[in-house]
């Protein structure tokens, strides 16, 4: 990737909701759709943990049962920062439903910027109710309240893909 092409890619305008509609098109749907696939595949990485913080308990005579007290949120967690955090910028949902996540300025979230996403996900959630996703109708990149504090966009990956591939080429 040339110079001239990074800065080009890197700009701000590039998730501008006015330049590249098709960005966000149908982001908000496909959203809640990948949440629910991830809740399911979290559901089975917390099952197959289970059992094996179950032989764990058995080996060190009941202490390791103490680890299911935190298990699905250490599952959860773990996921989102490999996952999101890692070179695809998606979690399995967010895959099958087309999205990726990026920073406002391009590049790829990190695994402790994941882990803090799923954080204040699950505490907004918590304390403000799920009347804190209604963020998302008045932001005009469907931002959820958390993604605008931590500065990070969901896109359509297969248009934002083609839009790189244009601009390296060009």
């Amino acid at each position: 990737m040339s110079a001239a092409s990074t800065a080009d890619y890197t700009r701000q305008d590039v998730f501008d909701p006015m330049v590249n509609p098709e960005l966000f098109a149908g982001v908000r749907s496909r959203r809640i759709f990948a949440f629910c696939i991830d809740v399911i595949v979290i559901a089975l990485l917390t099952f197959g943990a289970g059992v094996l913080v179950f032989f764990l308990g058995v080996f060190t005579l009941g202490l390791g049962f103490l680890l299911y007290g935190i298990l699905p949120a250490a599952v959860a967690l773990l996921y989102v920062a490999f996952t999101l955090g890692g070179p695809q910028a998606s979690t399995l949902g967010m895959r099958a439903m087309g999205l990726e996540m990026r920073l406002w300025y391009g590049a790829k979230p990190y695994p402790l910027l994941a882990a803090v996403h799923v954080l204040l996900f699950w505490f907004s959630i918590s304390l403000l109710t799920p009347l804190v996703l209604l963020v998302s109708l008045f932001s005009d990149r469907k931002r959820l309240l958390h993604d605008l504090i931590l500065g990070v966009v969901v896109i359509n990956s297969s248009y934002h893909q083609q839009y790189v591939g244009d601009h390296q080429q060009g």
